[in-house]
């Protein structure tokens, strides 16, 4: 009889390394995608005195089916929160920042002023920190796209999340080729800049698709890539369909470096920030214009 897949196991450290860092991030009053999206790899983050600023708000203008974000009408941008983020990154000693955000469609910049601050003060505070934005889709404007790249963070990332046929049953408001245009947008405003993008796999999707998903983003000039398993939050949520196997998660890691990716990360619980300087390390160096 074949295997039975099990859920991949989390690994958690000694909870005093990850209580100081909640702790720190409370009393610094700023909130993190990690605790917000419940995500598996959280405890071992923490314990490393790592995370994924989350500005904006808590509150998404969206409602995807599979992220534990809370949707509905978020409060207005708050001006002291870059500040914030900053003073917690350098209490945090971060080498590598990552900032990420909730969707806003009710701003007429989708919040890229907010991410430009927010790039600033931490590059104030920790000026030989690498910097990854995380960034929505920005309803495709390619303006509020150009703001955050003028602001020259190290790593561009804007996930695509799944498959062309699944996008509009997973990521309410958004699309699969305006998805791609930011990335290709990015890839050829700022060719020194590492586009990044991520996809989870176990949602209903085939091998086929997925390899079709990692060509139209090479195409579009992504360098880095990440792959995980999708684990529903709750049973509100688009359920598990299938749970990946490590060679499946191999064969695609191998796929995406034949078509010239220069970092893959594709295992269980990879998730777009987990282990980023990593694979942002990886990468061959190149000017950074």
């Amino acid at each position: 009889m074949p295997a039975v897949r099990q859920l991949p196991r989390v690994r958690v450290p000694a909870h005093g390394a990850a209580d100081a860092t909640t702790a720190l991030l409370d009393a610094a009053g700023v909130h993190t995608v990690c605790q917000e999206a419940a995500c598996p790899n959280r405890w071992e983050c923490f314990g490393q005195n790592t995370a994924t600023f989350l500005v904006l708000g808590t509150v998404c203008t969206r409602r995807c089916a599979f992220c534990n974000v809370a949707s509905g009408v978020p409060a207005p941008p708050d001006k002291e929160e870059p500040g914030r983020v900053a003073n917690a990154a350098l209490q945090l000693r971060l080498s590598h920042v990552v900032i990420t955000s909730v969707s806003r469609d009710d701003l007429a910049d989708g919040g890229a002023h907010q991410f430009v601050a927010t790039i600033n003060a931490v590059r104030t505070a920790l000026p030989d920190a690498a910097i990854e934005v995380l960034v929505p889709d920005f309803a495709g404007e390619a303006w509020a796209i150009d703001l955050v790249l003028d602001a020259r963070p190290e790593v561009f990332n804007h996930n695509v999340e799944t498959v062309e046929r699944l996008t509009p049953v997973l990521r309410n408001g958004a699309a699969y080729l305006r998805s791609l245009a930011v990335l290709e947008h990015a890839a050829r405003r700022s060719p020194g800049t590492p586009v990044k993008s991520g996809i989870m796999v176990g949602v209903g999707e085939s091998t086929e698709e997925v390899h079709a998903t990692i060509r139209d983003l090479r195409s579009a000039g992504c360098r880095i890539l990440t792959i995980g398993q999708y684990l529903s939050p709750s049973k509100l949520h688009h359920p598990v369909h299938e749970l990946i196997s490590d060679d499946q998660f191999a064969h695609y890691r191998a796929w995406a470096h034949d078509e010239g990716f220069s970092a893959v990360a594709a295992s269980p619980l990879v998730r777009s920030s987990y282990q980023a300087a990593h694979s942002f390390l990886s990468l061959p160096k190149e000017p950074h214009d």
